[in-house]
């Protein structure tokens, strides 16, 4: 009777324990897509730390990104102090929830967890965490230049080579991010067994060019009752996947992947890769120079004389010779730069995500003057009769005295923070913020006129990332809602508003201000009369650039239109009826708003961190 009590108490432990140590493995949970700020987020992020808190055997958890819905300082030290409650160690990297509203320039995030990347070692795997942005633009995923050195770090320091990785990002790894070969010619160098992300909010199996890939599910519990996550048993030659219901349930596998010794050198297969092609049909169209920062950029370069002055996620800021390109002169602030600068008099002001706003002169990077805020700024200036206007991301709005800073008045009734770039008219400022509201303050007292919020109030539809423009007594708006509108400059009022086109960020002027420019979500370009009391199409051309969502602008010069696209593409339509001039592809990122010098001259800079001076030499416009 003792042995049989002795033997069914042996099974009963060996049950209880973890499949994967029963198989000489581990186990450990993976979160994805928290998204802590939305619907029931807390309270299923809570449940699932909570559950994971019970198990036993759990050697550490996985987070891959879009921890938060809008990456607030809020919500990410929310989601931190929940985290936080884990009695485990967890491993997280950020999503583009997490990195595209960000007031503070995708600094805070690093600031609270130490990092926005993470390495570490678990029964001979190597997992390395990092994500693809994309920072403060609308647009696909995208490996910066200064994580691509990260990685490339990480792996050269592994005493040995042929050790098996697991890499962990957000987004899947294919063409939703835009250089999505950039990692993938990486690390088919190394015995990568698997790459795991998030994004998708559903579990799926991949194949990312030869390297098995997985999606995890969101943490959300959408129709569900209640959230989920996976728990993933790792074997030395396999992984194995669960959804784990919060609730107690743990489902069957329903996905596995075979681990062992790889190699990718013996793959002949031939993937696409970004077509170019389009540059033998104009030929005309040239490179003078190219600078490279070696950092994200998310502005546009500001010209004063002959140089144009730029900022990049490093913190540097640089003035370059327009005949060749050349360094005249560096900056070096203490935060990335994602603030476009406004040069008046030879002076030129942007901001800083170390919280300062800067004077400095044009011709050799001299600080003028500096303000001092209480958080990272991303707002772009305007400045207008020798005073600064600019948003930041305390709630703030401010007039600064160009010639020493001094404050002129301040707005401390924002809801959210500022990243555009505000158009100074008929005495008012007038801006978007990140609270769903647009703002028309005098441009004298900062006293508020009025504000106006669309009929689809959410804050990701907020009129933020615009930079209006008006005429004819109106201002004309597009906001990530899709809907056009355009506002009586006095009142507020709206005019008329319409979701024919399909638009989001995108908008201009003409040098006449007779016309106003949107870019469709899809293929096409048009002009609507500023002076007409109804949308009123002057042209629309279909140009078949596909799926679009950069937030920049559109800008004439001398009767040229020009636009760049989310995947490098550059546009030049003639102004009076649309028709493309030429199309150029630099590169295959995010193009932001194009600096143009003549019709035939344009500054550009791409996400990249390329800064590029292209002419055109073909017919007339």
């Amino acid at each position: 009777m003792k042995n049989i009590r002795s033997l069914i108490l042996f099974f009963l432990l060996l049950i209880s324990l973890p499949l994967a140590a029963q198989n000489g493995g581990i186990r450990f949970a993976w979160l994805s897509d928290t998204h802590v700020g939305s619907t029931t987020s807390v309270e299923d992020l809570e449940a699932s730390v909570h559950d994971i808190n019970t198990l036993t055997g759990i050697k550490f958890v996985i987070i891959s990104g879009d921890v938060t819905e809008f990456g607030s300082d809020a919500q990410l030290t929310l989601a931190k102090a929940i985290l936080d409650s884990l009695t485990i160690p967890y491993y997280i990297i950020p999503g583009n929830h997490d990195t595209k509203w960000s007031e503070s320039g995708a600094t805070f995030f690093p600031r609270l967890w130490g990092d926005d990347h993470f390495v570490f070692e678990a029964e001979g795997f190597r997992f390395i965490g990092l994500h693809e942005g994309p920072i403060m633009k609308m647009g696909d995923g995208h490996w910066a230049p200064e994580d691509m050195r990260w990685l490339d770090s990480v792996l050269t320091a592994m005493p040995n080579p042929r050790q098996p990785v697991i890499i962990v990002t957000h987004y899947p790894v294919d063409p939703s991010i835009d250089n999505w070969y950039e990692l993938i010619d990486r690390v088919k160098n190394y015995n990568t067994q698997v790459i795991l992300c998030g994004h998708g909010h559903r579990n799926k199996a991949f194949d990312f060019e030869g390297i098995p890939g997985v999606m995890g599910r969101s943490n959300l519990r959408a129709r569900d009752s209640v959230g989920g996550y996976n728990l993933v048993d790792l074997r030395p030659d396999e992984m194995v996947f669960r959804v784990r219901k919060p609730d107690g349930e743990t489902l069957a596998p329903w996905d596995s992947v075979q681990l062992g010794p790889r190699d990718y050198t013996s793959d002949t297969t031939h993937y696409a890769r970004p077509d170019f092609s389009v540059n033998e049909k104009y030929p005309g169209v040239r490179t003078v120079w190219t600078y490279r920062s070696g950092f994200t950029m998310a502005s546009s370069p500001a010209i004063w004389n002959q140089t144009a002055i730029i900022g990049d996620r490093s913190g540097k800021v640089v003035g370059l010779s327009l005949s060749d390109g050349s360094v005249r002169w560096t900056l070096q602030t203490g935060g990335p730069v994602f603030s476009t600068p406004d040069v008046a008099g030879g002076l030129a002001v942007f901001a800083s995500c170390d919280g300062s706003i800067y004077c400095i002169r044009a011709e050799t990077g001299t600080i003028v003057w500096k303000v001092q805020t209480a958080k990272p700024i991303v707002a772009c200036p305007k400045i207008e009769s020798n005073v600064v206007y600019i948003g930041s991301s305390e709630g703030k709005f401010r007039a600064l005295d160009l010639r020493d800073g001094t404050p002129r008045w301040s707005y401390d009734s924002l809801g959210g923070f500022v990243e555009t770039r505000p158009l100074v008219t008929d005495g008012l400022v007038i801006f978007g913020a990140w609270d769903t509201y647009l703002y028309a303050l005098d441009a004298s007292t900062g006293a508020l006129r009025w504000k106006w919020q669309g009929d689809r109030p959410g804050v990701g539809y907020s009129p933020a990332a615009c930079w209006p423009v008006a005429a004819h007594g109106k201002v004309f708006v597009v906001a990530p809602d899709r809907r056009m509108t355009a506002l009586d400059l006095a009142t507020g009022k709206e005019i008329w508003r319409t979701a024919e086109f399909q638009v989001r960020e995108s908008i201009g002027i003409s040098e006449d201000r007779e016309q106003v420019y949107v870019r469709t979500m899809r293929d096409s370009v048009y002009a609507l009369s500023t002076s007409a009391d109804v949308p009123s199409v002057v042209w629309g051309w279909d140009l078949g650039f596909g799926y679009d969502i950069n937030s920049a602008m559109l800008s004439e010069k001398d009767g040229v239109v020009f636009y760049g696209t989310k995947n490098g593409l550059i546009l030049a339509l003639k102004a009076t009826t649309g028709e493309p001039i030429w199309e150029h592809k630099e590169g295959v990122t995010i193009v932001h708003t194009i600096t143009p010098l003549t019709f035939r001259s344009i500054l550009t800079a791409d996400f990249d961190g390329y800064v590029r001076l292209l002419e055109y030499s073909g017919g007339e416009k």
